[in-house]
């Protein structure tokens, strides 16, 4: 099992070569391991109820919608439901479907008091593959890490 340690210096690296606003860039797999490992460490997905209830959840994930389905309108109140469930203080990592939302979220959080935060890349689904798809290449699904179905 790799440390925490070596996860985290991974990932504030990836911040810095990508010049991110927020702590750190995490692959899907270590956010797991910090999920299960880091002390207080929480997961946000920011994914539409839409996205959680025909795509699949991550068991255990605080849920804040980002953006609304349908119109993918932004969510006024995400800080306000961001800070009613999760300490300012916690390893926060973010996750969406690919990784913009969450990068985002991470943004936007940073900027609010929450100075650990980190986004998930490649999110739950990955990119498209050659035939338009998602969740075959790079994501939490295809990477075989638990999730439900609703």
């Amino acid at each position: 099992m790799e440390t925490i340690t070596a996860i985290l210096e991974r990932a504030q690296q990836r911040a810095k070569e990508m010049n991110l606003p927020y702590e750190g860039a995490l692959l899907p797999a270590e956010a797991l391991t910090l999920l299960q490992e880091a002390p207080g460490a929480r997961l946000v997905d920011v994914r539409s109820r839409a996205e959680w209830d025909w795509v699949g959840r991550i068991p255990g994930a605080v849920e804040i919608e980002w953006q609304s389905y349908p119109g993918m309108r932004a969510n006024p109140d995400f800080l306000n439901y961001l800070s009613s469930q999760v300490d300012k203080e916690s390893m926060v990592m973010f996750i969406c479907r690919s990784g913009g939302r969450s990068h985002q979220a991470a943004a936007i959080a940073t900027d609010s008091g929450y100075a650990n935060c980190y986004n998930i890349l490649e999110g739950f689904e990955g990119d498209k593959d050659a035939t338009g798809h998602r969740g075959t290449r790079g994501g939490w699904k295809a990477a075989g890490l638990p999730w439900v179905q609703g």
